[in-house]
């Protein structure tokens, strides 16, 4: 199973609602992507579900691992342009499902914020490369999020108390997959690889050990390479499709 050839991308983009599992998850996928979108003036908030306790690389004690990767993640989303950054509370990192609970804080989050695209994780598996996007906690939210868009956050029904919120409907009108099968919407990012760089190493406890530099240009270079652009081109790639 893989997705359709992905659609046109929308002209006329004015908000983004990026949502992902884990602080960083939208910095290994698509920092550099959303740099440009802010250049273009289009404003982007991220919706970050976990606060990422179950991760790092070092003896940092786990009761303090959520507030420096929150931490973290707003001072990467600084480096990009992005300025809103909201977790969400009590979904456990590492135990994720796409159940009602996670689709009706993200379907919250849609009508809140009132997003023409929404970017986040693929809900389905990519079996050649079992690691990194293929996190369960990845798929959960690709998944939840995808039911988030349709039918939850478009229908007056469903979740009625977030009406009593003051949450009206909204229609999500594109959603763009990272880490997905054959991803085949090349986005050039060359130009802004410095900031995408710097977002991956403002999360230290996940890149300190990593040579950030050599691991973007050789996965992106790879990236744009199977896209068929020019040598020393650098890109990010994922799945658009339409959603109204």
């Amino acid at each position: 199973m893989s997705f359709p050839a992905s659609a046109p991308v929308l002209p006329d983009v004015r908000r983004v609602l990026a949502v992902f599992a884990h602080p960083d998850d939208v910095d290994f996928g698509c920092a550099g992507t959303i740099a440009g979108w802010v250049d273009e003036g289009i404003e982007v908030a991220y919706l970050i579900v976990t606060r990422g306790n179950s991760g790092g690389f070092d003896d940092t004690p786990r009761e303090e691992m959520p507030v420096l990767r929150e931490a973290e993640q707003r001072a990467a989303a600084a480096v990009v342009g992005v300025h809103r950054v909201d977790f969400l509370d009590g979904h456990p990192d590492g135990l994720l499902t796409a159940g009602p609970e996670l689709r009706r804080d993200i379907a919250a989050a849609i009508r809140r914020f009132r997003p023409d695209r929404v970017l986040t994780s693929s809900p389905l598996r990519r079996w050649e490369h079992l690691t990194g996007p293929s996190h369960p906690d990845h798929l959960a939210v690709g998944e939840a999020t995808t039911c988030a868009v349709y039918p939850d956050a478009r229908n007056r029904f469903a979740f009625p108390e977030l009406l009593a919120e003051g949450l009206a409907p909204w229609v999500v009108r594109e959603l763009w997959y990272a880490g997905g099968p054959a991803p085949d919407h090349a986005v050039d990012i060359t130009a802004r690889v410095d900031r995408k760089i710097a977002a991956m190493r403002a999360h230290r406890s996940q890149t300190a050990h990593l040579d950030v530099e050599s691991w973007v240009h050789d996965l992106l270079g790879r990236i744009a390479a199977d896209a068929g652009l020019p040598a020393g081109r650098l890109a990010e790639a994922f799945t658009v499709l339409r959603t109204e």
